[in-house]
């Protein structure tokens, strides 16, 4: 809360100004003045003052030196005058801002010129950040003639000083009808609207938002002034209000939300130290702090708080901000005669309208039936500007007690039953803020963040765009990057049941506890008054439950082993509940950050959906003997075998020396291809073969060579080097001490298979490196990016020894070089490799580890604490934990 503004005082100026320009003692002076005058705003925001007072007092102030050093420079000149534009334009001034200025001459000559030069040195020299530019009328023209943004700034400019004729000259070019006339500059406008949005992955849910230029930020408030002024004559939202364009809960909706990105706009330059924009996680945790964040509890963290305040006001001014450009693009175009759309609605061209204005206060119903009437009507672009008011009037009036009213429940479940189409819907309700009116717990995640690099967006966000993902499951052209998902869909009985689970799957992010305990309870509850059958009701609660079980199953546990695949399907229980289930976590995680999903996690969840679905298709148990899965895959592999020309003795020679264990963990595409690379090579070690794209959806490297204490962390230390992620490692041994290592590879920048010269290029390498069997290979040093340093955390380490293995667990932050070093930690403690999975979350990472003694028998205590304090000096922390 801000406090009643008390603002330091304007700065007292000499009353006589020289006219020679301005001394070093002078200069000297004024910049002291500055500097006193940023201390005391600086110390009157921290004291609780208006943001907005704030930066118009320091407006204010520098006008007062700008104006000073301009009469010492250039005296009382004619034909020439100082004009502030942008935001000193419009009399704000944040506390890192550039002073924007314009001198408007009639003529430049020499002497003039001079002037000016001498004029604006001397404001650098004191300290402002000035931009500025010289130009005479008809270059101004020229210029605001030619570039919208030009002609913008000069909506905005103020005369400071010099000649007051000059502003005549400036408002013939601001009020020319003739250069951009209304439907041009709404075009022009709107162009560099989705050009700058574009440039912030067309969001206002970016973890590091820019509160200047970003969507939802104060340019879009700044742009909404300008089109009111050029379309409506209206300088300001009062005006707009009264042009029509705004409801007064528009208005205030727009001033509250400006008033919030002004108030962090000034923390930020204050916190910086500069004119920084961007919302860095430099700065967020001691923005939170400055502005009074306090962590509620680990689940609603001060800083989160701190981001929805901004994610609140940014989505509220870019919601309104599209609605109102609409207003503006339909009072533009001409009229249309009113077509009949149904009993309560027409149609004016490409918008709807309601044919009774009072049709949502006396059937709230009516307020999804708009938005499923719009699905089926093409060529709609939106609703008029009355309709769209009338709509966020009914919404404010009934509140959340639509989500009460039995009528708008049943209209919602009619949208819903549409399927697919109806995600385009429930994004449009969002946008005029009637979701969580009509489902009161989705207002809750409105804006909020997890402080996290994993989940890249809101809670709502992602929400809404894990809708979006479960409906391209129902477009045929997303059947080649999804076929098995899209073959599901059609098989569904009551698609509505996949919207609702994914409407609640995060719903109760927040609050403190499971969220998926708590999120299970909300949507048995809003099932329930929607009047779903009990089976439906349960399948949407289980789904929201356990929506994170297939994600976790197939990342982190080994879903070769068919132990793992028969929990799995028992938890599950039937086929109904795996379809759901499998579609949810595909449209979770790339809803979660686009950058999480790869080739080798879908073959990874197909794979698993395809074992559980056998599971629970079979009668009996997943058959449970190793032998069997072992001859499957040994037949399968023969039979590719022969088809290359090999023979099965020489085939079987080979074999022999091979783990069972190989054959259970392995596809017989992998068994294959690895056999016959043995067999050209015919003894030659080390053997090195990468396949780009392997069934696994991955590149594969296969690495057949003597075995010896070290490999592991020479392999990872190359693959480090050259930029590979390791998502899966399988180490065995041959009976004849040969090393069996498969290593499921992506690009570390591209996470994405290597190009077939990346994997040449990985092949000759490590090929040249093994062939050195004394050298020791250290990982390449490399800086930790910026965004890593801000969730580097104490790393667990957990042991678990079973019969002939110890199961090495580690959570940790991810840094370059990560499994590197940590091979390199292995090396040291004298610890042997049988098996990993890796798997990263943003900047959190999973690894898990088979390892053993160097006499291959799992760890004594002596050797866990020695592997322990070896990880925790080569991760680089101070601190001991050991979960």
């Amino acid at each position: 809360m801000t406090q009643p503004t008390v603002l330091p005082p304007l700065p007292r100026l000499p009353n006589a100004v020289p006219r020679s320009g301005v001394s070093t003692e002078a200069r000297r002076a004024l910049r002291q003045l500055l500097d006193d005058m940023d201390r005391a705003l600086a110390t009157a925001f921290r004291d609780g003052a208006d943001a907005s007072a704030l930066a118009r007092r320091r407006g204010d102030s520098v006008g007062r030196v700008v104006v000073h050093v301009w009469t010492a420079c250039l005296g009382d000149v004619t034909g020439a005058a100082l004009f502030a534009i942008g935001g000193f334009g419009r009399g704000l001034l944040f506390p890192r801002s550039d002073v924007d200025l314009l001198a408007l001459v009639q003529h430049s000559d020499a002497a003039r010129m001079r002037a000016l030069e001498q004029f604006f040195a001397t404001l650098w020299d004191i300290g402002l950040k000035v931009g500025h530019a010289v130009r005479d009328v008809e270059q101004c023209r020229a210029l605001a003639a030619q570039d919208a943004s030009v002609f913008t700034s000069l909506l905005d400019a103020r005369r400071l000083a010099g000649d007051a004729a000059m502003e005549d000259a400036l408002a013939s070019i601001v009020d020319d009808p003739a250069l951009w006339p209304p439907a041009p500059y709404l075009a022009a406008r709107l162009a560099e609207r989705d050009a700058r949005h574009a440039r912030y992955n067309d969001t206002a849910y970016n973890l590091e938002p820019n509160v200047k230029d970003g969507p939802g930020g104060l340019r879009t408030l700044d742009s909404l002034r300008w089109l009111g002024h050029r379309l409506a004559h209206a300088d300001d939202f009062d005006d707009m209000e009264h042009e029509g364009l705004l409801d007064p809960a528009e208005r205030s909706t727009l001033e509250e939300a400006e008033a919030t990105l002004r108030r962090y706009r000034y923390a930020l330059h204050l916190e910086a130290g500069r004119a920084e924009e961007r919302l860095l996680f430099d700065y967020q945790r001691a923005l939170a702090a400055r502005l009074g964040f306090e962590d509620e509890h680990e689940k609603n963290l001060g800083v989160e708080q701190f981001m929805q305040g901004y994610y609140r006001a940014a989505s509220q001014v870019e919601r309104l901000g599209v609605q109102i450009a609409e207003r503006f693009e339909e009072m533009l175009e001409p009229p249309s005669e009113p077509r009949p759309v149904g009993e309560d609605f027409l149609r004016y061209g490409s918008r709807l309208a309601v044919r009774d204005p009072d049709l949502f206060m006396r059937r709230p119903s009516a307020l999804v039936d708009v938005f499923i009437l719009r699905l089926g009507e093409p060529g709609i672009v939106g609703f008029t500007a009355d309709t769209m008011r009338r709509i966020h009037q009914a919404t404010a009036h009934y509140g959340t007690t639509l989500g009460d009213t039995p009528e708008v429940l049943q209209a919602f479940l009619q949208l819903l039953r549409l399927g697919a189409p109806a995600v385009e819907a429930l994004w449009r309700m969002n946008r005029h803020g009637l979701l969580a009116s009509v489902l009161p717990a989705f207002g809750k995640v409105f804006g909020r963040m997890q402080y996290d690099l994993f989940h890249a967006y809101t809670v709502d966000e992602h929400t809404l765009r894990v809708l979006r993902n479960v409906a391209r499951f129902a477009d045929p052209a997303a059947r080649q990057e999804f076929p098995m998902a899209c073959g599901i869909w059609p098989t569904l009985e009551k698609p509505e049941l996949m919207l609702l689970a994914a409407l609640f799957h995060d719903i109760a992010k927040g609050r403190g506890g499971d969220h998926s305990v708590l999120g299970e309870e909300d949507a048995r509850a809003f099932c329930a008054r929607l009047g779903l059958p009990g089976s439906d009701v349960d399948l949407v609660a289980w789904l929201v439950r356990w929506h994170l079980l297939m994600s976790v199953t197939a990342q982190r546990q080994d879903i070769t082993d068919p132990d793992v695949v028969q929990r799995f399907a028992e938890s599950v229980g039937n086929r109904e509940r795996l379809d759901h289930l499998y579609m949810l976590t595909i449209a979770d995680i790339i809803g979660t950050s686009p950058k999480l999903w790869n080739g080798w996690k879908d073959r990874l969840l197909a794979d698993l959906y395809t074992a559980t679905r056998y599971a629970l298709a079979s009668d009996d148990e997943l058959p449970r003997d190793a032998s069997v899965r072992i001859q499957e895959c040994r037949d399968e592999a023969m039979a590719r075998l022969r088809e290359e020309g090999f023979s099965e003795p020489v085939v079987t020679h080979v074999w022999n020396d091979f783990p069972e264990q190989s054959f259970l963990r392995h596809h017989p595409e992998q068994m294959a291809w690895q056999t016959a690379a043995i067999l050209r090579a015919q003894g030659a070690t080390p053997l090195i073969e990468v396949h780009p794209l392997s069934v696994r959806g991955t590149t594969e490297l296969f690495v057949y060579t003597p075995d010896r204490d070290g490999l592991f962390a020479a392999v990872t230390a190359m693959l480090d080097r050259l930029h590979f992620s390791v998502m899966e490692a399988r180490i065995f041994n041959t009976r004849n001490g040969m090393a069996l290592d498969t290593f499921l590879l992506l690009d570390t920048e591209s996470q994405q298979p290597a190009t077939p010269e990346r994997a040449e290029e990985l092949k000759l390498r490590l090929h040249r490196a093994l062939s050195q069997p004394g050298h020791t290979h250290q990982p390449s040093r490399r800086n930790m990016s910026r965004h890593l340093k801000h969730f580097q955390a104490v790393p667990k380490i957990a042991f678990a020894t079973s019969a002939d293995r110890t199961r090495l667990s580690l959570v940790c932050s991810d840094r370059p070089g990560l499994l590197a070093a940590v091979s390199q930690a292995m090396v040291e403690a004298e610890v042997r490799v049988h098996d990993a999975r890796i798997a990263t979350f943003g900047e959190r990472v999973e690894d898990f580890f088979l390892i053993s003694d160097r006499r291959n028998a799992p760890l004594g205590l002596a050797q866990q604490d020695r592997l322990l304090h070896a990880l925790l000096d080569r991760l680089g922390s101070g601190k001991r934990a050991q979960a």
